[in-house]
């Protein structure tokens, strides 16, 4: 590895682990640091959610959009990575009506597949469902393995030239010294690199943490996390992912694996992504109400239980749950700050990282001079068709997260 790497990327996360393939792909010299092992913050700690789009049609179209045309490209690459699952809207009967039909018409109109059902249709569908659910549409919802996902991006990157370091932590940033004033000029590394690196660009891609790699700089980014609990319980056979049709709230989704269901979430503010307090009656009110759609979870044993933090960007926020909060991202350009080199890519969603990648990769090449396209929609992960390579790239960066830890490596 080169101590002068044209390209630093900050964080192994989805964006991260996305950006640093994207850039290698392109040609470029990139090196990706993390703190600990690929996926460990917000996206190996996720409920892994494939969004189709659903969730954000009548509030956020853009965003909506988005999120479909991700979808979609992720089913072409990522293979194993995810799971063809589906997904169902359930209105329940207290549920408001003209939500539904509010949801409902964003969908169709956006272009995300739609099948209208009556409550007992649902219920043919997913043997189980509560006997409250009056009406629900089809939408093509999926699941992520994330920590298959990182890494298989991480693997790919480094196939393409890219250095890869988990356990790698960001002790220090230099502003302003030498040749380049106004720019970033060394970054000191700890854990296993052990060393002090001079990049010609640096992007943060850090999540929930972004405004600690900032202040190391001497800027601001201005994040407004938000905790969220997931609860994974027994329970054999549900098919398609299954979300409360209603205003976003505590308790509404239900995703399927292989023998579990993991239920989700809450959204508390927090203000430190590593020391935050926890609480029982997160826990068990995202039980109660995923119960609503589906009761037997109520009963079912817990398998385990996290929470994960949300890097949600919003300076101004002043909010008292967050969920208000665009889930879009914002690339921030720190020139306007007057550090030349940094950019730091925050918020988003899981589903979009590889969007989110392409839009930094393009600004990072611009300032380069790097006339290369983004390959990374059209080019296959490496070990998409096979579950035992993908695992072996979770091992070599780090092991599983919590999302996935009851399906990857399984077997293996």
């Amino acid at each position: 590895m080169s101590d002068e790497p044209t390209v630093l990327v900050i964080g192994g996360g989805a964006t991260g682990a996305g950006v640093t393939r994207d850039l290698a792909l392109r040609g470029v010299d990139v090196t990706l640091v993390d703190r600990g092992g690929l996926a460990g913050g917000t996206s190996g700690r996720s409920h892994g959610l494939l969004h189709s789009g659903a969730r954000y049609a009548e509030s956020d179209a853009a965003g909506a959009e988005e999120c479909l045309r991700e979808n979609r490209t992720l089913r072409s690459i990522a293979g194993e990575c995810v799971r063809e699952t589906g997904g169902l809207f359930v209105r329940l009967s207290d549920d408001n009506p003209d939500y539904f039909e509010e949801k409902l018409a964003a969908c169709e109109s956006i272009g995300i597949d739609t099948e209208r059902l009556d409550g007992g249709a649902a219920r043919e569908l997913v043997p189980g469902l509560a006997d409250d659910v009056a009406e629900a549409f089809r939408v093509p919802d999926g699941v992520i393995y994330p920590s298959r996902l990182v890494a298989a991006n991480a693997a790919d990157a480094e196939r393409h030239g890219a250095a890869v370091h988990p356990h790698a932590p960001v002790e220090s940033i230099e502003v302003g010294d030498g040749e380049s004033p106004g720019g970033v000029t060394r970054v000191r590394v700890g854990g296993d690199l052990d060393a002090t690196l001079e990049p010609e660009h640096v992007v943060n891609a850090t999540g929930a943490w972004a405004d600690r790699i900032a202040d190391m700089a001497g800027v601001e980014v201005g994040m407004a996390p938000s905790r969220g609990v997931m609860v994974s319980v027994e329970h054999e056979g549900l098919g398609p992912v299954l979300n409360r049709c209603r205003d976003p709230d505590d308790g509404d989704i239900v995703v399927p694996h292989d023998g579990e269901v993991v239920l989700g979430t809450t959204s508390v503010p927090v203000d430190d992504p590593d020391e935050y307090e926890t609480a029982d009656w997160e826990v068990e009110r995202s039980v109660a109400e995923c119960a609503a759609m589906l009761p037997a979870v109520a009963e079912a044993p817990e398998v385990r239980r996290w929470w994960g933090v949300r890097p949600l960007y919003a300076p101004d926020e002043a909010g008292s749950d967050r969920r208000g909060i665009s889930r879009g991202f914002t690339l921030i350009d720190h020139a306007d700050d007057g550090v030349s080199n940094l950019f730091s890519v925050v918020g988003g969603k899981l589903t979009t990282y590889r969007e989110m990648a392409e839009v930094t990769a393009d600004r990072v090449c611009e300032r380069l001079g790097v006339d290369e396209p983004c390959e990374t929609a059209d080019e296959r992960l490496p070990g998409a068709d096979d579950p035992t390579e993908l695992d072996g790239f979770v091992e070599r960066y780090g092991g599983t997260n919590p999302t996935d830890s009851d399906v990857v490596g399984v077997g293996r």
